[in-house]
This record gives C-alpha cells, structure tokens and sequence, in this order.
C-alpha cells in the first residue's frame, strides 16, 4: 500500500472538519467533549506530519494555532480525556533527576564497514556464499544515506509511543522518551488504522548544519561551550535532563528500519520504508532500492560527489540486502548483521587562504600556534581557525602566512591544516616565527628538554588561569555547567578569580555587578560551585590540570591515596608504586604540589570546606581485557573516546594515551594517527573497531549471565 498522499491528506481533514462540534467548551457535554478532542487530536496530527514530515502544510501557522488552542481548552476543562499521545503532550515535563537503563527487544548492532569499490563487491560475494547462491546472481539491496546523528529506537503500543531510547551498547540504552516527544517528525500516533500491537522502530536523531552554526552562534552568546559538530549537538540535546531544552533544540529524524514487531509482516527492507512513511514517519527521500552491486557502487560515488549539498550531515551509505527472509538466513555476528555494510565517504578536503597564524596559551602554558584562514565550508561545518600543533609541524609542511592550504577535520571532528598548496605562492607569503615571550603576559617562553612544545611558565598569565578554569568546570571535571567560556572570561577580567578555588569563595553580589549576570544566573552559578564541593575525588584530582595527569592517571591516584590531603602529602616513590604511573607522572605530581601555586589553592580548598568524595575500587569480572593496556587511535563510530575508555575500565583493562612496549592492543578506527605506525613497529595485536565491538559485547553479556567470556 503506498504512502498517504497529499490529495489523502486534504481529503482527511476534510472529513475531519464536517465532524467538527461548533460549541463553547464550558457548553459540551463530556460525550461531545470526548469527541471533538479526539477529532481535533486526528487533524493536528496530520497536519504536524505534513508540516515536518512532508515540508507541504496545507493550512497558515495561525490556523494550526487555533486548533490547538482549541484541543489545549478542551483539556483544560476535562482532564481525564488527556492522554500521551495527544498534541499538547509533547512538552511540559519536569526534569528527570537522570536516565533509566531500558533493554531493547531487539538488538540494535553495528555495521560493518567498506570504503572502497572492491570491499563492497567482497561484501556481495560473501552474501552470496552465505545464501549459496551463483556468483553470478543478482542480488537487490536498498541505500540508504548513512545520517551522522544519534541512533534511536521508538517503541508503539497498539500505534502509541511509550518508549524511546538511545542506542546506547545495542543491547541497553537510556529512556529519553519525553526528549523524543519533544521533536516534531516523530508522531506520538502512528496515521494507520490498523496499528501493530506492538513494534519498535529505528532511527537516526540529527540536526542540520544551518540548525547547527545558529545553535553554536547563541552558545557563544550565552557564555557557554560551542558544539564540536552537528552529531555532538544532536546528542547533547537529546541527553538533556530537562526536556524543554530539548525543544528549544531544532531536531529532526529520518527513520530507516524496524526492531521487534508482532502483528504486520514485511517481505522486503524497501517495503518497511515504505510502510514507515504511510505510519506517519520522516524517510531519506534519497533512499534507493538498487539491483545488483554495480548499481549499488553507482549510488555510493554519486553520493560522495552530492552529499556535502544537503542540508544535514551523512559520512556514509547503509547498503542492505532487500530481502528480509534473506536477512534472517545471513544473521549476524556479535556485533554486526551479514546483511548490511556502511560504505564510508572519504574524508573532505577544502583549500582555503591562510590569513594569519596567532599563538594560543593554554591551562598548562603551552603554545598552540593556530591558523586563521578565510571561513570555509568542510562537511558541513564553517571553518575559520585551525590548529597547526606546533612549530615543527609548521617547519614540516613549511607553512607561512598567505598560503593557500588544505583543510580538514581530524578525526571529522578538529580542524586541522594538512598540507599547503605550494604552486598557488607568489613570494608575498611570510614565514612564521614562534614567539620568544608569551603573546598574553610577555614572561619568557621556555622548551623542555626533549619537548616540541614552548611553554609561558607564569601561574598568572591570565589565559593559563582563564583555560584552567574552564578545565575544572568542564563536564569531565567538575561539571560547573553553568560557567561558559565567557562568563568565566568576565570572572578573570573583573579579577574574581586567579585560579580555580577562588571560585568557591564568590558572592552573590559580586556576580549581579557583571554585565548580564543577574539573580537567577547568579545563584544557578554559586548552587553549581557549591554541588561541586563534594565531587568525585578522581574529579578534583583530574581538574587540578596537573601535566600528564589525566582522567585514567586521576581515579589511580583517588584511589591509592583517599584523599587531596594525603595525595598533596605524598612522595615521588609511593606514587612510582601504582601500576601504570611512571617516574614522569610521580615526578609532576609532587612539583605540583610543592609549587607555591599547589600549596596556595590546596589552602584555599581547604578554607572554602572543599571536602572529595572517596571513591572505592570497583571490582569487575574476568574478561578478555583484565590487566590489559588498551590504546585508541582514529575516530570511533559506536562511541566516544570517553566511552570507550570507560568500557576498557568497566571490563578491568587499563586505557592508555600512548603505544609503548606495555600496550596489549591498539583499536584503530577511522583516519587513525601515528599510534597506528608506532603500534606496527612493536607488533602490538590490531583490532578494528568491530573486533573490539565484539569483544566488549561477549564480555558484558558473560558478566550478565555470570559466564566467563573466553579469552580468544
């Protein structure tokens, strides 16, 4: 059965409207009330579809206003005909104190991957095998853009919602449910007259790159951290705990397949796409069901040369085998589906001139020479800085002021100058010199020994006391959400603060003075910093911004010592004694803390009743990463790098920055780094992200069920 069409849609709402009850609402009886509530929850319905779904609206904002005003009346005066999927019920929930866990009914798996035109033949041959069918069969398979978002899962009850979840491990993800509700195109009612009783539904949560830029544009206003990319922003804002700020957030959905269902059967992939968008979803227009493999390879290059058009970022094509039965036939392994593949689209490149090159000073002191370049567009995203690293990246490449350059986002995530364009030079072009004093506070640079970076070894330049704040407020340290870059900029100017623990020492009065500080942003500010006495040790210990001490290094030393007293007290040999931390590391820890600078804040701490939780050693079963070192390069495609590491710990291994001689293995992910060649010099074992997919999935199912996972 095809989709509803437009002329359907009109024809509806025309029946709708002749049903229509033309009373006051303190006149209707609770049988007409319970009528034209459900009637006016139909066409809303509709015309919510059209308007976000189909971008086709068949009447004015003012109209759709109207009604709803009407249906939100009619609630008002009968509240017992309020149900979850009516219009009304998208916003207006409380904030949740944090996530549930909920299980999928069926398992939500990675892909695969294939990024060139011989791994998707291999791919279509290996089907084939599979099905023991010729190899010169012709298979179909659809294409789907592969939506750089967040992957989700709704669940319907009989054509409700009442369930949805992030991805999470595949197997268990979080309940944003009322986030969801929040976003237009996903309906609360699935436009079926014969719902299934029961059926989940996948799809992508995403934000547009014009969406992007303005959210990024009033984060910025607003004091606080801009957005790394679309992806990040779309996940953040689900992830919020409050669900208004998820509406205030302009999200959207492609749905593009099918979980656990009972009671509506599907012979084909493309049918499912075709069933979604009768029910009432947003489906890729740019989905194609393809004939045999060569169209399929057609569809993936179109797409490399089109898809940086579209108004929302994709980094790939999902490429499935059309025939469910088939599907079912090629299962899956522990942790992708036979059935499908993602072809991933190489990464973009983007010349553009190099205007100038300034120097940027760190929490630590370190300089960061960084490009400023003529904005440019790189998937998706308004590029108008770059890090050169440092100077002997900048003698490497011979980068000078006025070149032409090539751009891209490392890891599709940090803008990064690559290479420069020598042929376009015409002599006017200026080396580039690092400075020999600090561009901020004029002190004399220094370069350790043995270091490429030069350092401004003044504890009060104002920007290494501005970056260490903001490293201390940050989500991985203690949290202050609250204090954005830029109200943190206004603490350090207005001389509030010379380092992190004058925070705890601020008033109220202090904060309403500064421009656009208010009661409300002022007390929201000192609740935070005041919640943020008590934080994790390893958090406190982690936002000192001691040098070589990050979050891994942290919970070792919270957990050796119990607390900031007995850490600022101990020797270089008593932290040498904690596996993993070496002479460097011990050595920092206690020039820290002997520094005038560490013995003046451990003072203040003191003073203000800064008072660390404890953290006790958690205990984790046996697995196949126990007392392993594990090290990541390249970009992930299931999780963060902060995830992932803390996948490394939850299964008892230890997640290292750098490959050394102590490394077990190295994850290499997408557009990976140095580790990779470092890690082949020392015949370090490889694992591809899918090897340690399956790896991470069997162990955690073996802690579940209280198996022990084998070590292969």
């Amino acid at each position: 059965m095809e989709p509803m069409s437009l002329e359907d849609a009109r024809k509806q709402v025309e029946a709708l409207r002749r049903k229509a009850i033309d009373k006051p609402v303190a006149a209707m009886s609770r049988e007409e009330a319970a009528q034209e509530i459900e009637r006016l929850r139909r066409e809303l319905t509709i015309h919510c579809w059209l308007y976000y779904v189909l971008n086709s609206p068949i009447i004015s904002d003012e109209e759709y206003d109207r009604l709803f005003r009407r249906l939100v009346e009619l609630e008002e005066h009968f509240p017992e005909f309020v149900t979850p999927d009516s219009p009304t019920q998208r916003v207006g929930f409380p904030p949740a104190e944090e996530f549930a866990k909920v299980r999928h009914r069926k398992v939500m798996l990675s892909l695969d991957n294939a990024f060139n035109e011989e791994e998707l033949r291999a791919f279509d041959q290996r089907v084939k095998r599979f099905l023991g069918l010729s190899p010169d069969e012709v298979v179909d398979y659809t294409c789907e853009l592969k939506i750089d978002g967040l992957a989700v899962n709704l669940t319907y009850e009989n054509g409700i919602l009442v369930l949805g979840a992030t991805r999470g491990d595949g197997v268990e993800g979080e309940d944003v449910t009322n986030n969801l509700r929040t976003i237009k195109s996903i309906p609360l009612r699935l436009l079926v007259d014969d719902p299934p009783p029961v059926m989940e539904v996948r799809g992508e949560v995403f934000m547009t790159k014009a969406d992007f830029e303005a959210l990024n544009e009033e984060q910025k206003r607003k004091g606080e951290r801009p957005f790394a990319n679309p992806r990040n922003a779309a996940a953040g804002s689900v992830r919020q705990l409050d669900p208004s700020i998820t509406a205030r957030r302009r999200l959207d959905i492609f749905c593009y397949g099918v979980g656990y269902y009972e009671g509506v059967e599907f012979e084909t992939q493309w049918e499912v796409l075709q069933w979604l968008k009768r029910a009432g979803f947003k489906v890729n227009p740019h989905s194609r069901l393809c004939h045999g493999i060569s169209e399929v390879i057609d569809y993936c290059y179109e797409w490399v040369q089109k898809i940086h058009d579209e108004p929302y970022s994709a980094d790939g094509v999902v490429v499935k085998v059309n025939r469910l039965d088939w599907q079912e036939q090629l299962g899956a392994t522990a942790h992708a589906p036979r059935w499908a593949i993602a072809f991933k689209f190489p990464a973009e490149q983007k010349e553009t001139r190099l205007l100038n090159i300034v120097v940027q000073v760190g929490r630590t002191g370190k300089l960061t020479p960084v490009a400023e370049l003529e904005p440019v567009q790189v998937e998706g995203v308004t590029i108008t800085s770059a890090t050169l690293h440092n100077e002997d990246q900048i003698k490497r490449l011979d980068v000078r002021m006025g070149d032409w350059v090539i751009v891209q986002r490392a890891g599709g995530v940090i803008p990064e100058v690559i290479g420069v364009v020598k042929e376009k030079r015409t002599g006017d072009e200026k080396p580039f010199e690092m400075p020999k004093e600090c561009p901020i506070c004029g002190t004399p640079v220094v370069r350790p020994i043995g270091e490429v970076d030069y350092y401004c070894p003044n504890d009060e330049c104002p920007s290494r006391v501005e970056n260490w704040v903001k490293h201390w407020c940050s989500r991985n340290a203690l949290n202050i959400e609250a204090l954005g870059e830029e109200r943190i900029h206004q603490l350090v100017e207005a001389g509030l603060i010379s380092d992190p623990a004058d925070l705890y020492s601020l008033q109220k009065w202090q904060l309403v003075r500064l421009p656009g500080w208010g009661d409300k942003l002022a007390t929201k500010v000192l609740s935070e910093i005041q919640r943020s006495k008590t934080a994790p040790l390893s958090k406190f210990i982690f936002a000192l911004g001691i040098r070589h001490v990050g979050e891994r290094v942290a919970e070792f030393l919270a957990k050796k010592f119990g607390s900031l007293e007995r850490l600022a007290q101990a020797e270089e040999w008593e932290i040498k004694t904690i596996p993993g931390i070496g002479p460097k590391i011990a050595e920092s820890v206690v020039r820290f803390f002997g520094s005038e600078l560490g013995k003046r804040l451990m003072e203040k701490l003191q003073k203000a009743g800064v008072r660390p939780t404890a953290e006790e050693e958690v205990v984790v079963a046996d697995s196949p990463l126990k007392g392993k070192v594990v090290v990541f390069t390249g970009e992930l495609e299931r999780w963060t790098r902060a995830q992932a590491e803390a996948l490394v710990k939850r299964l008892g291994g230890r997640p290292a920055s750098s490959v050394s001689r102590q490394t077990d293995f190295v994850v290499v992910g997408k557009n990976p780094g140095s580790k990779l060649q470092r890690a082949k010099e020392l015949g370090i074992r490889l694992l591809t992200e899918e090897e340690f997919a399956a790896i991470v999935e069997t162990a955690l199912r073996a802690i579940e069920t209280g198996a022990a996972p084998s070590s292969d």
